[in-house]
């Protein structure tokens, strides 16, 4: 009986040693796939966004990119030790841009929601924003909230495809809905008084509000949807989204990342960098 015991003892050894090492082969063999190691190889970090965005990417006066989520991508670039590389990608577009590999992460301002979610795979939040409103000025005290404009009597616009648009849909479904392929055109039919109310995303607003806005129209400033911005990259590399995860907890806390938050949300000097 316990020569039969040990036999048993000494084949599940076996067994878990064979299981070990398929597993740790497994690993090695996901770790050899990820993107990581394709950014090394080729010296180049391969990034998509939509310029246009307002303040994270956009082009300045002499056409070069600029804004938040460039200045992070440079800083993520030189800690990999490889050459930034910008993707400028159509909005409607970068999801299936990523997935066919013509960038190697989306850093465009993109909202963390659960229907993009089973698409890619995204790092922590790096910034929390929300959707606000620029209210045509006949409107002032009579329009106080989101909840105000859930009439018919209403026209709303945001911009095509975005988080915007979903938190009009979802939270002024009464209002008669207006989309746009920008930004600034969406602003500009409530500016020129063919819309009632700009709902997007705060530091957006912010921008619009200082360029144009001031004494035009009334900027509900207080945001009404919670919505965090993340970093998007392929499913099953968790190689990838470890490091960026700790990249991100790195520049939260060594000054980088409140230097870079300091000039494009807080500050407003960068505004003379993209006028003409």
């Amino acid at each position: 009986m316990k020569k039969h015991l040990a036999k048993l003892a000494a084949i599940a050894t076996v067994l878990t040693l064979v299981f070990s090492a398929a597993a740790i082969g497994a690993d090695i063999e996901l770790a050899r796939k990820s993107t990581i190691e394709d950014i090394l190889k080729r010296g180049e970090l391969r990034v998509g966004f939509e310029a246009g965005y307002v303040p994270f990417e956009m082009t300045d006066k002499n056409g070069r990119f600029v804004g938040f989520d460039i200045d992070m991508a440079k800083e993520m670039a030189k800690a990999m030790g490889v050459k930034f590389v910008p993707v400028n990608t159509a909005w409607d577009g970068i999801i299936p841009a990523l997935l066919s590999n013509k960038f190697d992460i989306i850093m465009s301002g993109m909202t963390v929601t659960q229907e993009r979610n089973l698409k890619v795979l995204f790092a922590d939040p790096y910034i929390i924003v929300g959707q606000t409103i620029l209210l045509h000025k006949k409107h002032e005290g009579d329009v106080t909230s989101y909840r105000d404009l859930n009439d018919p009597e209403y026209t709303v616009t945001s911009k095509l495809g975005t988080t915007g648009e979903q938190a009009v849909k979802r939270n002024i479904p009464k209002a008669k809905y207006k989309s746009f392929e920008t930004e600034t055109e969406a602003f500009l039919e409530v500016l020129n008084g063919r819309a009632d109310a700009y709902v997007y995303d705060l530091p957006n607003c912010v921008y619009l509000y200082a360029q144009q806005g001031e004494g035009k129209v009334v900027f509900l400033d207080e945001p009404f949807t919670y919505e965090p911005l993340a970093w998007a990259i392929n499913k099953g590399d968790p190689d990838f989204l470890n490091w960026l995860n700790n990249f991100l907890r790195q520049v939260k806390n060594d000054g980088r990342y409140e230097r870079i938050y300091d000039k494009w949300i807080k500050g407003t000097d960068w505004m003379k960098e993209i006028q003409e």
